[in-house]
C-alpha cells in the first residue's frame, strides 16, 4: 500500500503501541505512514485493544463494494477506535428535526443571472358570481370567485367557513383527510376577517377564505403530528412562517390535513387518506389530506410540500393543480424537514390561478431558512403561446404507458392554441445515483427515532418505507453521499444548457426521468388535470419552467386549463 505525504495529515492521532503519547503528532503520523509503507500496522495495545475484527472489516467492504488488504484493514481497525469515539461525541448533542445542517442547496448553475424587476402580479378579473341559495354550490369555487364575493361582502367569511366546516363534518369520515379541526380558531379568524373588510381594510385575494395545511407545519396551540404514530400527541410551540404568511394574507385556518406518515404515502396513523374519485383508493402522497379536501370541496385551498413527487402524485391521483416552486422560494421554517436540500412548499388547488394567488401570498425570505432566495414574482394571466419557445419531451410522452390517450389530446391541444412544440431530451442521469442525498438526509433528519428504537411506532414497516430507509441509509458511505451531490451539481449545469433553449416545456407527471431530475435540479412545476382514466380518476400533465420563473409557467399551464375545460368536472361524494 502507497501512502503519499499528503495523505499524512488526514491521519487522526491515534495511542499506538510504542509511541508513547508524549511524542508530538508530526512523529506519530510519521511513524504511522512508515507502517503503511512497511506494509504493516501497529495495532492497539493489549489494553486498547480494537473491538472490530480484519473479518468485520471483510464483510463490511462488501456493502460499499470496496476490498482491502489485510494490511490496509489493520489500519482501518487502529483508526476506528476513534472514529467511533466522534460517532458517540455527535450522538451526545441534542439535534431536533428543525436544526438543519451547515450546508445550504443552492440550485442556481453557474452564470445564473437572477431576475431583478418587480412588478405587482396581475390577476383575471372575474364577475361577482350571484350567491346561490344553497351556499354549497360555492364549494368548488375558485380562489378568484371566492374573493370577488366575500371582497364585495355578497358572502361573508363566516358564512363560507361554516359552509365548509359542515361539509368536513359529512365527508371526512369517508376520506379521512383531516388530522385536525381548527374550528374555534377558524370561526374566529373568519370573524376577525368580516370585521377588517367591512371597514375597508382588504388584505387581498385569500382573505377570509377557509384553507387546509398539511400536519407537518408547527401551528402554536394545536398538535403538529406528522402523520406519525411516533409524534401524534407533539405540539410545537410556534407558527411555522407559512402559517404566519397566511395569517397575514387574511387566510382562515380551517383544519390540519393528513400526511403519509412522516411524509411518505397516503397512510398515516389513523387511517389511509382517500381519492375524492375512487373512495375505495387512497389519494397518494404525500400531501394526501391536501390534495383530497381541495378536490373534494372542503376548502378553498390547501398547503402540501414536496420533496419527490409529493404534490405531484396526490395532485394527479386526485385531479387538483399542484405548484412546486422552484427550490428556495418559500420558508420551511417550522416545516418538518426530510431532506434539507429538497423539501419545497407549494399549493394545491383547482385551477391554477389559485395557486398563483396562494405563491403571491407564501413565498419569499423570513430571515430563518438560509436557503430562502428573494425573487420576484410578476404573474399576468396574458401570454401568448406563440410567443413562447415550448418544449415537450417526446420520448417520454413515446414511451409513457399511463395516459397515451389523454397526452396525446393535451399536446394536440397545445398545438391548436399556438404552441410549436419542439422535442427536447432531459439530460442523461442515474436517479439511483440522487437518491442517495435524500435518504440519507432523511436518515439524519430522524436519527433519533432510529437509534431510539421508537421507529418500530410507525405504521408502514414494509421495504419501501422509512422505518427501513433510515436504517438501511446507516450504511450510505459519507463518501458516496458527496460523490452524489457532485453529480447533482453537475446535473444542473446540464439542466441549464437545456432550459437556455426553452421557456416552458410538457412532460408526463409520470414515467421518465423528468419527476427525478427536476426535484434535484430545483425547477417549478405545474400539475394539472388532463383527463380521465376508464374508471373515472384523474389523469394529468407536467408544466415546467425555468428556475425562478413560476409566473409565466403558470401563465401557460392555466391557458391550457381553461381551453381544457376538466376542472369544471367534480367528484361525487354522495
Amino acid at each position: 500500500m502507497r501512502v503519499e505525504a499528503t495523505d499524512h495529515r488526514k491521519i487522526i492521532p491515534l495511542s499506538i503501541r510504542g509511541v508513547p503519547a508524549r511524542y508530538n503528532l508530526p512523529m506519530r503520523r510519521v511513524l504511522l505512514a512508515a507502517s503503511c509503507l512497511l506494509g504493516g500496522a501497529f495495532l492497539y495495545s493489549q489494553a486498547e485493544k480494537s473491538p472490530y475484527t480484519r473479518e468485520m472489516l471483510a464483510a463490511a467492504e462488501t456493502l460499499i463494494g470496496l476490498k482491502f488488504t489485510d494490511p490496509q484493514r489493520d489500519l482501518i481497525l487502529s483508526s476506528l477506535k476513534d472514529q467511533t469515539a466522534a460517532y458517540e461525541a455527535v450522538r451526545k448533542v441534542s439535534l431536533p428535526n428543525r436544526v438543519p445542517p451547515a450546508l445550504v442547496f443552492d440550485p442556481r448553475p453557474v452564470g445564473f443571472e437572477m431576475p431583478t424587476e418587480r412588478r405587482a402580479p396581475r390577476w383575471s378579473t372575474v364577475p361577482v358570481p350571484p350567491v346561490p341559495a344553497n351556499l354549497e354550490d360555492l364549494a368548488f369555487a375558485s380562489v378568484n370567485e371566492l374573493a370577488a364575493l366575500v371582497k364585495s361582502r355578497k358572502v361573508t367569511s363566516e358564512q363560507l367557513t361554516r359552509m365548509y366546516l359542515g361539509r368536513i363534518k359529512r365527508y371526512d369520515s369517508k376520506l379521512h383527510a383531516v388530522i385536525t379541526l381548527t374550528e374555534e380558531l377558524a370561526l374566529e379568524q373568519a370573524r376577525q376577517a368580516d370585521k377588517e373588510i367591512a371597514a375597508g381594510k382588504y388584505r387581498g385575494p385569500l382573505h377570509g377564505l377557509p384553507y387546509g395545511l398539511k400536519d407537518l407545519f408547527a401551528t402554536k396551540g394545536f398538535k403538529t403530528t406528522w402523520g406519525s404514530g411516533a409524534h401524534r400527541d407533539q405540539v410545537i410551540d410556534e407558527d411555522a412562517t407559512v402559517v404566519r404568511k397566511l395569517r397575514d394574507a387574511g387566510a382562515v385556518l380551517i383544519a390540519k390535513t393528513t400526511l403519509g406518515e412522516l411524509a411518505m404515502g397516503d397512510r398515516w396513523y389513523g387511517e389511509r387518506t382517500r381519492n375524492p374519485w375512487k373512495l375505495d383508493q387512497g389519494s397518494s402522497g404525500s400531501s394526501a389530506g391536501s390534495a383530497s379536501i381541495t378536490a373534494a370541496g372542503l376548502a378553498a385551498f390547501a398547503i402540501g410540500t414536496e420533496t419527490l413527487g409529493s404534490i405531484a402524485s396526490p395532485a394527479t391521483r386526485c385531479g387538483v393543480v399542484g405548484l412546486r416552486p422552484t427550490f428556495g422560494r418559500v420558508s420551511r421554517h417550522g416545516a418538518m424537514a426530510l431532506s434539507w436540500a429538497n423539501d419545497k412548499i407549494g399549493p394545491l388547488c383547482r385551477r391554477v390561478e389559485d395557486c398563483a394567488m396562494v405563491f403571491q401570498a407564501i413565498h419569499g425570505g423570513d430571515g430563518k431558512d438560509q436557503a430562502v432566495v428573494d425573487a420576484p414574482f410578476n404573474y399576468t394571466p396574458a401570454v401568448d403561446l406563440k410567443k413562447l419557445r415550448i418544449g415537450y419531451l417526446k420520448n417520454d410522452f413515446d414511451k409513457a404507458n399511463r395516459a397515451k390517450e389523454q397526452n396525446e389530446a393535451a399536446l394536440a391541444l397545445l398545438r391548436k392554441l399556438g404552441a410549436d412544440l419542439q422535442p427536447i431530451e432531459l439530460p442523461n442521469y442515474d436517479g439511483n445515483a440522487l437518491r442517495l442525498i435524500l435518504e440519507a438526509e432523511a436518515a439524519a433528519a430522524f436519527d433519533d427515532l432510529t437509534r431510539s428504537g421508537r421507529d418500530a411506532q410507525l405504521v408502514q414497516q414494509e421495504r419501501s418505507a422509512w422505518p427501513n430507509f433510515f436504517r438501511t441509509a446507516r450504511f450510505v458511505p459519507a463518501v458516496e453521499y458527496i460523490q452524489a451531490t457532485r453529480i447533482r451539481y453537475q446535473l444542473i449545469q446540464d439542466m441549464n444548457k437545456l432550459m437556455a433553449g426553452v421557456d416552458v416545456y410538457v412532460a408526463p407527471s409520470f414515467g421518465g426521468g423528468n419527476l427525478g431530475i427536476t426535484n434535484n435540479t430545483g425547477h417549478p412545476a405545474v400539475i394539472v388535470l388532463h383527463g380521465f382514466n376508464k374508471d373515472g380518476t384523474p389523469t394529468s400533465i407536467t408544466f415546467m419552467g425555468r428556475l425562478y420563473d413560476e409566473a409565466r409557467v403558470l401563465a401557460v399551464a392555466r391557458v391550457y386549463q381553461e381551453a381544457a375545460g376538466f376542472y369544471k368536472q367534480r367528484p361525487k361524494l354522495d
